[in-house]
């Protein structure tokens, strides 16, 4: 499972990438806050996705871990919002019984500078983390679905509408299954697209094409990746430094050796 990503640009840059981008209502960015954004955590993110009532590309703030669109009592989907930060790709066309079948057409992007995945060293008691991004720019973004549902706020009982988000992950490539190489979603990574496939996810696709996005597999090559200090629990890097910093492991083993 994918669940720690960084976004450290200007929320002001994705118009470089997408130009006439709009920008909902209450979009905002902690810039401090967005260098580690955790998943279980559920908070909000600037997703880009195509308004469905003007057919524009939007900026929205949505919820990391969809909601599904029939849920009605928030807290009792508590336990299981976990297992919805992340959409295999597989499943979106393949699976009827799915929910990310029932809402395959709404797909989004997510912007991030990098994320982050654990790496398991035979013999040492902690994961080493590292952080992964792509060479060829400072944000790209990341394939997903979205998800819209009425909830009542828990505080006023007054129906808000609630917009979430889950990202779709796929069989890792040969560099990733030695980063991401532990745990019940070993070998998973999220799905990489160059930035003219990122712009066909949000248009409109027919099934082939769609299947080809899905499969689609970045080579070694375009990724670039180091090992950063510790994202669990609240302990401050020893030098000051950000999350997403370089930060040496002493006898860490190469990944092209083990």
């Amino acid at each position: 499972m994918c669940c720690d990503i960084s976004f450290t640009a200007n929320l002001s840059s994705l118009a470089d990438y997408f130009p006439n981008l709009e920008f909902d209502e209450g979009v905002e960015l902690d810039t401090e806050a967005s260098v580690h954004i955790k998943g279980h955590a559920f908070t909000a993110h600037p997703i880009v996705y195509r308004n469905r009532s003007d057919q524009q590309l939007h900026v929205h703030r949505m919820e990391w871990g969809c909601i599904p669109y029939y849920i009605q009592n928030e807290m009792q989907f508590v336990r299981q919002r976990a297992s919805m930060l992340n959409a295999r790709s597989e499943r979106i066309l393949n699976d009827p019984t799915s929910y990310w079948f029932k809402i395959r057409e709404r797909r989004c992007l997510i912007p991030v500078s990098g994320i982050y995945e654990h790496r398991e060293i035979r013999g040492w008691s902690k994961k080493v983390p590292y952080y992964i991004h792509m060479k060829a720019s400072p944000v790209f973004f990341l394939p997903g679905l979205y998800s819209v549902t009425e909830l009542p706020d828990l505080n006023t009982g007054e129906l808000i509408k609630r917009f979430s988000f889950t990202m779709v992950t796929r069989a890792a490539n040969s560099l990733m299954q030695q980063i991401h190489n532990s745990g019940n979603n070993a070998g998973r990574m999220p799905l990489f697209l160059p930035l003219n496939m990122a712009h066909e996810w949000l248009d409109n696709l027919n099934e082939e094409r769609y299947r080809q996005l899905l499969a689609y597999e970045i080579s070694n090559d375009e990724l670039d990746y180091h090992t950063v200090y510790t994202i669990r629990g609240t302990k401050p890097h020893p030098h000051e430094k950000q999350k997403n910093e370089p930060y040496a492991w002493a006898k860490l083993p190469d990944l092209h050796t083990i």
